[in-house]
């Protein structure tokens, strides 16, 4: 009797013990006060020293997400959906606000909003956030992916991991491909948009209005504007407009702005970090250009959202996730 019970509380120990998780992405850095992981980096700019905000969930050493969002003008809060999927995975990722937006610094000025800047402003950001090659993976989506692309051309060294998430190589290409979504729309819906164009009218409540339902609604998150989760719309109402409409130009039905011209798919071949290549059925980026980039990189993979758009981390939300977090995982057993 008494070596059953020996036996059992054996069993019963080592049973508990098998169970126990592994909490070490909530571990915590040995700062004297806890503020959540938020973060605010000084950088220096042609312009002065300026503050960005940054907050990281989580800890782990291997994997370590920076999210860089679109717009350019929106803040990082549309990436909260992150939370929903990556702690439980025990991936650490980190929010940034670029310069002019969300709880960064603003400094109000058009020159700052410049490409080679915030190249430059997102390495500052890396070095002081302790991102390196073993466990620095760059996320970017729309704007950020051009960000994200130019910034892996001369600092991928630093990197582990690329996510180019639904944004094209070129965007002359990005220009041409939307003409062909202009092309599904009710006619006489893109003659009035087209007409508060040329007049310049893009304050008029009409203009985005139209945009909205007719467009934003189809191709930048597949469901009823009025639906659209919290997040996304909390995100846009932050929008920097002077910067969003002097790098992208008034709106996503094509581009005007500083970043007409802007083009490296001829570079896409330099580029040996591996690089997960997101793209979806529905979204103002060519899917098929998408595709395309992945072969030109040297170590390229494709994802494609059958079901969704260029915000396909919601509309195609298990496709998006699940091939991130594998996307991650896959690289860091790798290494």
């Amino acid at each position: 009797m008494k070596k059953l019970i020996l036996f059992l509380t054996i069993v019963t120990l080592f049973s508990c013990k098998n169970e126990t998780k592994d909490n070490s992405y909530f571990d915590q850095d040995d700062q004297e006060i806890k503020i959540g992981g938020t973060k605010m980096i000084t950088i220096e700019t042609p312009k002065g020293k300026f503050k960005v905000w940054t907050k990281r969930y989580g800890n782990n050493p291997k994997i370590k997400l920076l999210l860089l969002n679109g717009g350019p003008g929106m803040s990082h809060e549309y990436f909260e959906c992150m939370e929903s999927f990556l702690p439980k995975e025990g991936i650490e990722f980190i929010y940034y606000d670029q310069l002019g937006t969300g709880f960064s610094d603003n400094p109000n000025d058009t020159t700052m909003w410049d490409l080679p800047r915030y190249v430059e402003e997102l390495e500052q950001v890396r070095k002081q956030l302790n991102l390196d090659k073993d466990n620095f993976y760059l996320l970017g989506h729309s704007w950020g992916g051009i960000l994200a692309m130019q910034y892996s051309l001369k600092y991928q060294d630093n990197l582990k991991g690329l996510i180019i998430s639904n944004m094209m190589a070129s965007c002359p290409e990005y220009g041409k491909y939307s003409k062909v979504l202009e092309k599904q729309m009710n006619p006489d819906v893109l003659k009035i948009i087209k007409e508060l164009e040329a007049n310049k009218e893009y304050t008029n409540p009409k203009y985005m209005d139209l945009l909205m339902n007719n467009f934003y609604n189809q191709h930048i998150l597949r469901q009823p504007v009025a639906n659209w989760p919290e997040p996304v719309t909390r995100s846009m109402a932050r929008l920097n407009q002077s910067l969003y409409i002097t790098m992208q130009g008034p709106s996503e039905l094509g581009i005007s702005g500083k970043l007409t011209n802007w083009d490296v798919s001829k570079e896409l071949k330099n580029i040996a970090t591996p690089t997960l290549v997101i793209g979806a059925k529905h979204d103002t980026m060519n899917p098929e250009y998408m595709k395309w980039m992945s072969t030109q990189l040297k170590n390229g993979t494709y994802l494609y959202c059958a079901n969704g758009s260029h915000m396909s981390l919601y509309d195609d939300q298990q496709t998006y996730m699940n091939g991130l977090i594998d996307f991650m995982k896959k690289v860091d057993t790798k290494n």
